[in-house]
């Protein structure tokens, strides 16, 4: 006789589990028997590089990219199986199998996607890491490079650094973003307002389709090469590998970073900065965060800003120019550093006594990162009333807000000059600067990470007076799954309009019809991927 705490409702969960175990088991047989029977030509390649639970390397291989802590828990789905392909055919082996065996591919290629959809998945499903496939070639008399997805952002500068001191290429900060991920939603850093975003300087790429073709930009044509320039990565197939256009960099740099308290009237600095940053000209790259932290000499809290840009120029240059501009900043020599691009790189991805050689190293973490943390954007195209920033500030101090901060960046230069409809990515003429916003917190505390996404996401609300509208812009590259939320990863036109306005404004609708043409079934999907308009 049965307990009596065992209902029919308790029996029916057990049987509907072992079911789903025994369907899982069977698809993981059956795709690992397909990877090495239809791969029969390299079978032997490619079972050097399959991953699966039952193999001591799964784990380390699972967690040596991912880069946000809140999605390593034991509760966070994980992948039936790591594939990290050596060559092309691993690839579309891959793509066939797990096509035929109904498994999602999510692709990986550095690990920070903010919201971890490039390793995690609520439905069975495989990780395509990309992680040795980064090889890096620069020509410098024709100042271009190719790159693989897997490649990270530092291991591209590492390599143009390596040939000339007076070529660079306009991408991120990080040192350890991968490729794939970043330039397919944008891809801005310090040269962005002289060059553009990453996605403007690309002219070719390797392509890989649902169907497993090998595509150039010719093969491919322009809707499609337009699309995966700013459209977002796991939408339409996979980017093998990039071909850029290298930029021209002044042998010397200067950099700063300037911290105002409020007693040194932070706050009017930072209002007087909106008018002037962004109509600065191209060559310089500004920024200002505000955070909270613990006064020196008395030990209460304060609110700091941080006043920090790039210049492509000598220190005598930009002292005289933020003279001119921005008098009210005090800037001073003794405040500025002269070095080679190459050293900005390091000085902006705050690496404390980093040489070049650390842009090699794809297991850098920060310690000025949380191990666990959220983020969100916006962008603004009028300045925020003085009066505002009191609200801001109040946020910041609040409990939760023990780890975070808002972050400005300051748009204008060559991004006034590129159309929206140049690439996916719109958020071009009329925005003054983007809003970055961050909430961190230890790992341990993952359990009360309710409190912190409450948080917020109610800052993000606190600020919707003063940014964009109709729609409220964002910024693909900072994934918010708060955003027009899909728990099933199958997403419907309607519901994905929501968050596709924000990312991609009208740019949507090409997006729409470049996905209903290259991947009409919907195959390459997750939680925010363009759908095809009749799936």
């Amino acid at each position: 006789m049965k307990p009596p705490y065992i209902t029919m409702f308790s029996i029916l969960v057990l049987v509907l589990l072992s079911l789903s175990g025994t369907t899982s088991a069977q698809n993981h047989e059956d795709f690992l028997h397909c990877l090495s029977s239809h791969h029969s030509d390299d079978s032997s390649s490619i079972s050097k590089v399959i991953y699966t639970r039952n193999n001591s390397s799964y784990s380390s291989i699972l967690e040596s990219s991912i880069r946000n802590l809140r999605f390593s828990e034991p509760a966070t789905p994980k992948p039936l199986v790591i594939v990290t392909p050596l060559h092309a055919s691993h690839i579309q082996t891959t793509i066939y199998c797990s096509k035929k065996h109904e498994l999602q591919i999510r692709i990986r290629s550095g690990g920070h996607d903010l919201e971890g959809l490039s390793y995690v998945s609520k439905v069975l499903f495989v990780i395509l890491d990309l992680v040795h496939l980064r090889a890096v070639d620069v020509n410098i008399e024709s100042k271009v490079a190719w790159v693989q997805s897997g490649a990270t952002i530092g291991e591209l500068y590492y390599g143009i650094a390596r040939k000339s001191k007076t070529l660079a290429f306009p991408a991120g900060n990080c040192h350890t973003m991968g490729v794939g991920g970043h330039f397919s939603g944008g891809g801005y850093g310090l040269l962005f307002r002289k060059y553009g975003l990453a996605i403007d300087n690309i002219i070719d790429a390797q392509f890989i389709d649902v169907n497993g073709r090998i595509l150039n930009r010719k093969s491919m044509g322009e809707d499609l090469f337009w699309a995966i320039r700013g459209g977002g990565g796991g939408s339409f197939g996979i980017v093998l590998a990039w071909k850029v256009k290298l930029v021209h960099v002044s042998e010397t740099v200067t950099v700063f970073a300037i911290n105002k308290t409020l007693e040194q009237n932070a706050i009017k600095l930072v209002h007087r900065w909106q008018y002037v940053a962004p109509k600065l000209p191209h060559d310089i790259f500004s920024i200002v965060s505000l955070t909270k932290v613990n006064s020196s000499q008395d030990g209460k809290r304060t609110t700091l800003a941080f006043f920090s840009s790039f210049y492509l120029g000598g220190v005598d240059e930009l002292i005289a120019l933020m003279q001119e501009r921005f008098p009210e900043l005090g800037l001073r020599k003794e405040d500025c550093t002269e070095m080679s691009w190459i050293e900005s790189v390091i000085y902006f991805g705050q690496i404390q006594n980093g040489t070049v050689d650390i842009l090699l190293d794809r297991s850098y973490k920060t310690t000025l990162v949380s191990p666990s943390f959220k983020a969100k954007s916006d962008y603004v195209k009028e300045p925020i009333p003085e009066i505002a920033f009191t609200g801001i500030l109040s946020k910041l101090y609040e409990t939760e807000a023990e780890v975070a901060g808002i972050g400005f960046v300051a748009y204008g230069g060559k991004m006034d000059e590129i159309p929206e409809t140049a690439t996916p990515f719109p958020h071009r003429a009329g925005n003054l600067y983007k809003v970055i916003y961050n909430v961190g917190w230890k790992e341990e505390d993952n359990v009360n990470s309710q409190k912190y996404l409450s948080w917020i996401r109610d800052f993000y609300s606190y600020m919707s007076s003063f940014v964009s509208k109709s729609p409220r812009e964002a910024y693909l590259n900072y994934r918010d799954l708060d955003i027009g939320l899909n728990n099933e990863g199958n997403t419907s036109f309607v519901q994905a309009s929501i968050w596709g306005r924000k990312y991609f404004k009208e740019n949507f609708d090409r997006l729409v019809h470049v996905k209903t043409i290259i991947d009409p079934k919907n195959y390459f999907k997750h939680e925010q991927s363009i759908p095809p308009l009749f799936p």
